[in-house]
């Protein structure tokens, strides 16, 4: 019985620091400069980000490249115009990149 009581409640904090983690990328990309370049699921200037998310769907190292691209910048992926880095912290851009993968 207590097995069980332990795996429930390990599951059920996995559960909320997943949704918790989720709202946290969406809260960066509203606070952070992504949004004017950036739509969940229409194209502005940048791509957006649902169609990201089908780009790196699958692959292990999406999170990191992602997340590179948002402190660093980028130019070429996807088109002529660049991306410019962002002002945001190394951890930062791994929650907003972590919450862009799970885009559907």
């Amino acid at each position: 019985m207590e097995k069980k009581l332990v795996a429930l409640l390990m599951f059920g904090g996995l559960l909320v620091h997943s949704t918790t983690f989720a709202a946290g990328g969406e809260e960066l990309f509203k606070a952070k400069a992504c949004v004017a370049c950036h739509n969940l699921n229409m194209k502005l200037v940048g791509p957006a980000f649902q169609d990201v998310a089908g780009k790196y769907a699958g692959q292990a190292d999406a999170v990191d490249h992602l997340a590179t691209s948002i402190k660093k910048g980028s130019q070429g992926i996807w088109g002529p115009i660049p991306m410019p880095p962002n002002a945001v912290t190394e951890e930062e851009a791994k929650t907003i990149a972590e919450w862009i993968v799970t885009l559907k």
